[in-house]
């Protein structure tokens, strides 16, 4: 601007003359000033203009982040004491009142406190002299769920099928070809395969190591070329996490020698949640490196360690998302609302017949079905139709697939096999177990019914000595009285809790009908049935080992040709000896487990109330004969740990 304005001032000085005049030098300054003036006001407004322009950033893609965050734990609620009136000294003339079946003087169901049902309890003094059960199992423990637990929010991602029933290892690895096709058309793989380093996963194993070439062929994976497309690794867990591949391959016969160096492990532990994760971060850079899509299989029959799962399972399945890999899972059924199943095992010195727990289930992000058959902890493996809950979410939160194998194994304590008509109402809930326990905490019925059946849950120490019990006895008729005395004794406790866990469950029942669940209306019919039938058993129980104290019977000591007679079992039969006054909680029972076959046709809950109608209400005792076990007193066999 002052550029262009002074030639112009000079030139009018010049027409001017030098004679001074304030006016015309005023005129100028004028003039001048009104420039400056302007430019001041230009680039002001430009500055303004500039501030309020906005320049879009370049977006970054958000990390994703797990976020973790720790509660302390409430303190346990104290146990509302419920005292006996008399001590096991004096404890007969109680029972023969209670228990005498001619004539019955009291009734099944007396009412208990009024308001929540309190977890059962007896009196220390007496429980110092109970003859605990000899039905023990090592390492066995459950967890009462709580709220305030570690919080773990994974990232969304492709939802898969949590459910493909097979009928064996070899349709199972038909289907998980064909997932390698699809993946093989887009890019080329890299497959781990994960396998438990339990001994009761050997026979599996060397099925799935015997089908490696079949699999391969159907591939077309014919060239070295074609081979090149598809690598593998190796990798099995236990206690610990081992890599079998020193890097992938796609020789057949490195593959095939992987599998045979799984070790078996005696620890019990199966770290699967951890490894799962860990063979991930193994092998995604490799994968991403070699422009290669990344998918994990898993090998298991068990659910994992349950400590491992609560800390690493949503972990886990956000690893899997951030290196997109889909998690396919070969395992076997859970049982219906139950962790364990038992595998008959027979020990090569002593010939003892031993149990074995393996840790398959439940279904569910926690236990919805009684813990107890009535008597004691449940040893049946009863089928719910589903994998275990981690296995599960594990295959369908990746974008997997959970495989389902229900065949029955060979060993399978009371193994069984059925075809649900499942629809999906009744599936189990499969989000992370904060959103299933927050949605429990919200509803009075679900919560009533947790309560229940964590307070008859027979892996709590106290809880045990009240409701576990005693299905064998002594042979000899002394300590069989001293046992059975004993029971009835805590036959009386839990009599009285069961009233009043019925009495509570049946004030839901407008709570019952406004649950939008049928899973959990099924939970709740179910449950209320079993209290009742539970009721009618223990009273049958206490009054026939009554009976059986004043009728003892006389068996042989020995049978041909080596057996012999070594204690009393406890068995379910048709026959009650309690009559009228029993006969009203049999005839509801009844009438509610009919009515849970007929609301929930073709599901679990319908064959556990069939499977309870078959059992009968009454017992009796038959004796139990066996032959001589030879106790080696060196070098003994260690009872493995599946």
């Amino acid at each position: 601007m002052y550029d262009s304005d002074e030639p112009q001032d000079e030139a009018e000085s010049a027409d001017l003359g030098s004679e001074p005049d304030s006016r015309f030098r005023l005129r100028r300054w004028v003039r001048n000033s009104g420039a400056m003036v302007v430019s001041m006001v230009v680039h002001m407004a430009a500055v303004i203009v500039l501030s309020l322009l906005v320049i879009e950033q370049k977006l970054v893609p958000p990390v994703q982040e797990i976020v973790s965050q720790v509660f302390e734990e409430e303190p346990e609620r104290e146990l509302v004491k419920i005292e006996l009136e008399n001590q096991l000294t004096e404890v007969t003339e109680q029972t023969q009142q209670v228990f005498s079946s001619s004539p019955i003087v009291g009734a099944v169901g007396a009412s208990g406190p009024q308001g929540l049902v309190s977890a059962p309890t007896m009196d220390e003094a007496l429980l110092e002299q109970v003859v605990d059960s000899q039905v023990t199992i090592e390492g066995i423990s459950i967890e009462v769920p709580s709220s305030k637990a570690l919080i773990v929010e994974a990232p969304d991602g492709q939802i898969g099928d949590a459910r493909a029933v097979v009928g064996s290892y070899a349709e199972a690895l038909d289907r998980v070809t064909q997932e390698i096709l699809w993946m093989l058309d887009k890019s080329n793989v890299l497959v781990v395969w994960a396998f438990d380093q339990s001994e009761s996963m050997k026979d599996d194993q060397k099925e799935i190591r015997d089908r490696f070439e079949h699999v391969y062929d159907q591939l077309g994976l014919a060239s070295k070329r074609d081979q090149d497309a598809l690598e593998t690794a190796v990798i099995s867990f236990g206690a610990a996490y081992v890599v079998h591949t020193r890097r992938p391959t796609a020789d057949r016969d490195t593959i095939r020698a992987a599998i045979d160096e799984i070790p078996n492990d005696l620890s019990g532990k199966e770290m699967m949640c951890s490894a799962v994760g860990q063979a991930i971060q193994t092998h995604r850079q490799y994968a991403q490196a070699t422009r290669r899509q990344l998918a994990v299989i898993l090998v298991t029959d068990e659910s994992g360690d349950r400590d491992d799962n609560n800390e690493m399972l949503e972990r886990a399945i956000a690893e899997a998302k951030s290196a997109r890999c889909k998690v396919y899972v070969l395992g076997r059924e859970a049982v219906f609302g139950y962790p364990y199943v038992h595998i008959r095992w027979v020990h090569p010195q002593t010939k003892h017949v031993h149990w074995l727990p393996i840790d398959r289930g439940p279904e569910t992000a926690f236990v919805e079905q009684l813990q107890t058959d009535g008597f004691h902890r449940r040893y049946d493996a009863h089928p719910s139709g589903f994998g275990p809950y981690e296995c599960s979410r594990l295959g369908r939160e990746t974008g997997g697939v959970f495989f389902m194998l229900p065949s029955v194994e060979s060993n399978l304590v009371h193994g069984q096999k059925r075809n649900y008509e499942l629809e999906t109402p009744y599936f189990p809930d499969f989000r992370a177990r904060l959103e299933v326990k927050e949605e429990i905490d919200d509803s009075p019925l679900r919560t009533a019914l947790e309560k229940v059946i964590y307070d008859l849950n027979p892996y709590n120490p106290a809880v045990r000595k009240i409701i576990e019990m005693k299905v064998d006895f002594p042979r000899d008729y002394e300590p069989f009285v001293r046992a059975a005395r004993a029971e009835q004794a805590k036959a009386i406790v839990y009599l009285d809790y069961l009233a009043r866990a019925e009495k509570t469950v049946a004030q839901l029942e407008r709570q019952r009908k406004d649950e939008a669940s049928p899973r959990w209306q099924a939970n709740y019919d179910l449950l209320s049935a079993q209290l009742v039938a539970y009721q009618a058993r223990m009273y049958e129980y206490g009054a026939y080992l009554e009976w059986f104290i004043e009728h003892p019977k006389t068996m042989p000591r020995t049978r041909p040709p080596d057996l012999t007679h070594v204690e009393w079992d406890i068995r379910t039969r048709k026959e009650i000896l309690t009559g009228e006054k029993v006969q009203p909680y049999i005839d509801r029972a009844t009438d509610m487990f009919k009515q849970v076959m007929a609301d929930h046709p073709g599901t679990p809950w319908a064959s556990r109330a069939e499977y309870e109608l078959k059992r009968g209400f009454g017992v009796e005792l038959v004796p139990e004969y066996d032959i001589p076990h030879p106790m080696p007193t060196t070098n003994l066999i260690p009872i493995p740990k599946l």
